[in-house]
């Protein structure tokens, strides 16, 4: 196999473990490697131990995956975690353009710019089969069941987006970042345009692409802005873009690569770590501030069921981020929390709101909250943390509160981003040597399916976006069972909007929610 490697060294673990004071019992940390090369064929092997594959391949930081075997994660001291720096040995950092016209598409998520726009927003959010994991059978009720939810939340959401100016600022951001990026680039050598995709709102994935074919863009890098990989962020985003991939000739002898997660790039780390202890040092006794990791949660059966890889990437970024904090004698405790559930399923725990109101029982006075997973401001960060959990930890007790601000155009952070993109060129590669091969998967990191496969040895491939139905008194059963009695209760209420008659209707109930 024909695959170019790189040459990349990590540093040894901080020789200051041993006077790192962590909370009496917490878990033992195992750290696993996964390598792997990027060819469109994936060559996968995983060690204990850094570089002790039996096939090391040495790849870029953007390309090798390390994660935490931890199933909880109390209150803590900073444990022990290596940060590997971003900078590349072996490769030349000024890639050979040539002719080429290179390209590098952002994906986030996106977010409705006017009240107007905020439930057919929400209908596009839902309707994603990544969103709302339907039982095949039930497929078909995908977009009317998202009709229903957007039309039945639409109302409170609007509240929330009135309530930071009628519109999210995550596009305004987005554009921003792409051309602080595209600047960074440049300064670099490396003439490149950047585009922005939107999963659920305008600019949308697809406009992306045909601006991208218009430019003529022969080389792609995708770079997702979420730092750590989910089924539901970026494997969303890449699955749109792999059924886009497949369709469309010019795309499918397009060179390109992926950019799965970069959360453990040092440009990102020591910029994150930054902006904490800046904001640290607006509380009158620094030291005695809890520091408040909080993530957007997703589905328990999304870790547990389809192995996404989310959760162990999610608190391996704050190990590392702990680690470059103490680096600089800053030794607080801090925790990791998960916020934005939705709906009556099971999600990672612990919660955003439960896990404040624990920490003002315990007699925490001074709260430092962190958006960990999200790298622009939108209305999780100003509405739902700067609003309803501030609120609540000032209730619970908690006198002192602060927010880290979300990276934005923070010119470390871009110029690592730049770096990261950078070291992708040398691995673009083309789609296949045959139309048929080439639309098998978007490569070099192969499909969705791969692509989650490399970041788990173990799993030899993604369970498809719904989930099969599973009989029996088991635990999987008892929780579709219930699931099917909730989905059979959303039916009736479908049914009833649908077609305006039913008991509802009748009792004079569902009324109240036009």
């Amino acid at each position: 196999m024909n695959c170019q490697v790189m040459n990349t060294s990590s540093p040894s673990p901080s020789s200051s473990s041993s006077s790192r004071n962590p909370i009496p019992n917490s878990p033992l940390l195992l750290r696993r490697t996964v390598c792997y090369s990027l060819s469109h064929k994936t060559d996968r092997c995983s060690g204990v131990q850094i570089g002790g594959c039996h096939k090391t391949l040495h790849l870029p930081r953007n390309c090798c995956v390390a994660r935490w075997s931890d199933a909880k994660r109390p209150l803590r001291y900073p444990p022990q975690a290596s940060l590997v720096a971003s900078e590349s040995k072996g490769v030349s950092s000024i890639p050979i353009v040539g002719e080429e016209k290179i390209g590098v598409l952002l994906l986030n998520l996106g977010g409705p710019e006017t009240l107007d726009d905020v439930q057919p927003f929400l209908f596009n959010l839902f309707a994603d089969p990544d969103i709302i994991r339907l039982p095949r059978l039930f497929r078909f009720l995908q977009k009317p069941l998202a009709q229903f939810i957007s039309v039945l939340r639409a109302p409170k959401s609007k509240e929330g987006y009135a309530s930071i100016g009628g519109g999210s600022p995550l596009r305004k951001i987005t554009d921003a970042q792409a051309e602080e990026l595209r600047k960074s680039l440049w300064a670099k050598n490396v003439p490149a345009k950047v585009y922005v995709g939107m999963r659920y709102w305008h600019p949308f994935t697809e406009e992306a692409i045909e601006q991208i074919k218009k430019d003529g863009i022969t080389k792609l890098v995708v770079l997702p802005l979420y730092p750590q990989f989910s089924i539901s962020t970026s494997g969303s985003s890449l699955r749109l873009l792999e059924s886009i991939f497949r369709e469309d000739e010019y795309l499918v002898n397009m060179e390109h690569t992926v950019i799965p997660s970069w959360y453990q790039r040092e440009g990102y780390i020591k910029s994150m770590a930054d902006l904490t202890e800046k904001e640290l040092q607006t509380f009158d006794n620094p030291e005695k501030v809890v520091i408040f990791f909080s993530a957007h949660g997703v589905p328990l059966a999304y870790v547990e069921e389809a192995g996404d890889p989310y959760k162990a990437e999610m608190e391996e970024c704050v190990d590392l981020i702990m680690e470059e904090l103490e680096k600089r004698k800053i030794t607080n405790p801090y925790t990791l929390a998960y916020q934005s559930r939705v709906g009556p399923v099971e999600w990672l725990k612990p919660y955003t709101d439960e896990t404040i109101i624990d920490l003002g029982r315990k007699g925490v006075k001074s709260l430092l909250a962190v958006p960990i997973s999200f790298v622009s401001e939108h209305i999780e960060t100003l509405e739902e943390i700067d609003v309803e959990y501030k609120e609540l930890a000032l209730k619970s007790g908690i006198e002192k509160w602060g927010r880290v601000p979300a990276l934005g155009c923070e010119q470390t952070f871009i110029s690592d981003l730049a770096d990261a993109v950078i070291e992708s060129l040398p691995y673009v590669g083309a789609m296949a040597v045959s139309n048929l091969e080439a639309r098998q998967s978007l490569v070099p990191l192969g499909s969705v399916e791969e692509l989650l496969a490399t970041y788990d040895s173990q799993r030899r491939e993604l369970p498809p976006p719904v989930t099969f139905w599973e009989w029996g008194w088991t635990k999987s059963a008892e929780t579709w069972n219930g699931r099917a009695a909730m989905l059979a209760v959303l039916v009736l209420l479908v049914l009833e909007v649908t077609t305006g008659e039913g008991f509802l209707h009748q009792w004079g109930v569902l009324p109240l929610f036009r």
